[in-house]
């Protein structure tokens, strides 16, 4: 099999997935499409609940393994869409359609990838390629429930959009929900300690505080208070106001730093994360993969959007066709020689890294 003919199929897949719902949790149907292709190919693959994974046919004990991910799950399709977000659509180059740029274009291009070098017997890695289930939602069973279920990782590429650029470094993602305390009363009583112009300086600290460790790939973490929810009649003041404070890590801190950090300065009543296992990842920029990467001429850069790389803990790098700013939005699509870009680069790539 050839690469193009590899690719051909690899876009064949991909129309495939994007008419095939694949929310969140429910991505049954599109494991089966994937599944169909490592039957084809004739790969010895396995499936855990929605995951479907393979590994190479001579992987050997001993060797480090690189883990190609993507995923096959999407988000809901928005009101704004003028195509059928089901029907793969391809007008002037572009290939429409839900997922189709986040991230089916990535997961068919390292599917292609995969199967391109899973009969090598040359190695100096081992391979791993999972097509993970409930990235979108950072749900309980996609990447993250795989990761003591696939041989041990040394080193991942994880496939979003990047214009097939490096990713080298990603933000993490703490969300805090906050309190803010006051008095209650009725509204037509004095009263000194009203909860919402209380909140008005905890805002003003949330917009003005600064954590002092920036970073060069990833510049300075990101705090934004994006929710409030304060009050249930008009008549009355209530004793709490609960904020939402949305913050994107650099890889100078942990996410256990940073709460650490808001749980003794901030002026909330209580402040408390929902999780902290969604941290910063990068690779070094000496690893092999980057250096790669720069030698066939693809730029370096520091990703501010959250990917399977929060769950990983090995150095790993964002990596893929399509553009990230066409994401979750209305008719989202992908240029079908971005598929083959991507295809070809990863290829590319790998051959430098991993053939002996």
């Amino acid at each position: 099999m050839t690469q193009q003919e590899l690719t051909s199929d690899a876009i064949s897949l991909l129309k495939k997935l994007i008419e095939t719902q694949s929310f969140s949790s429910e991505e049954d149907q599109t494991a089966l499409h994937i599944e169909d292709w490592f039957k084809r190919y004739k790969v010895d693959y396995k499936r855990t609940q929605h995951n479907v994974w393979a590994v190479n046919k001579y992987f050997e004990e001993g060797k480090p393994t690189l883990l190609l991910n993507s995923h096959h799950d999407t988000v809901k399709p928005n009101s704004a869409y003028t195509k059928d977000p089901f029907k793969a659509i391809v007008e002037d180059g572009k290939l429409f359609g839900l997922g189709s740029n986040d991230a089916g274009g990535c997961l068919v291009s390292l599917i292609a990838t995969f199967t391109h070098f899973y009969n090598r017997e040359d190695l100096k890695y081992n391979l791993v390629i999972v097509a993970s289930a409930e990235e979108e939602s950072s749900g309980p069973n996609g990447l993250n429930s795989m990761l003591s279920v696939i041989p041990e990782v040394d080193v991942a590429i994880v496939g979003e959009p990047t214009l097939m650029n490096l990713a080298v470094a990603e933000k993490g993602l703490v969300v805090f929900d906050a309190v803010v305390s006051g008095t209650p009363s009725h509204a037509a009583h004095p009263n000194d300690d009203n909860v919402l112009y209380n909140a008005i300086e905890v805002l003003q600290w949330f917009k003005d505080f600064r954590f002092e460790k920036g970073s060069e790939a990833l510049g300075d973490v990101k705090l934004t208070v994006t929710q409030i929810n304060a009050g249930k009649q008009h008549n009355a003041v209530p004793a709490h106001l609960d904020l939402v404070v949305d913050v994107r890590v650099n890889d100078a801190y942990s996410n256990a730093e940073i709460a650490e950090i808001l749980q003794k300065q901030s002026p909330c009543t209580s402040i408390t994360p929902r999780s902290l296992r969604l941290n910063s990842s990068s690779i070094p920029m000496d690893h092999d993969l980057v250096k790669a990467g720069m030698a066939i001429g693809r730029s370096t850069y520091g990703s501010p959007t959250l990917s399977d790389q929060a769950v990983l803990t090995c150095p790993s790098l964002k990596l893929g066709p399509g553009d990230s700013t066409r994401s979750h939005s209305a008719d989202e699509f992908i240029y079908v020689n971005e598929i083959e870009e991507g295809v070809r680069i990863y290829i590319e790539l790998l051959n430098q890294v991993i053939v002996g």
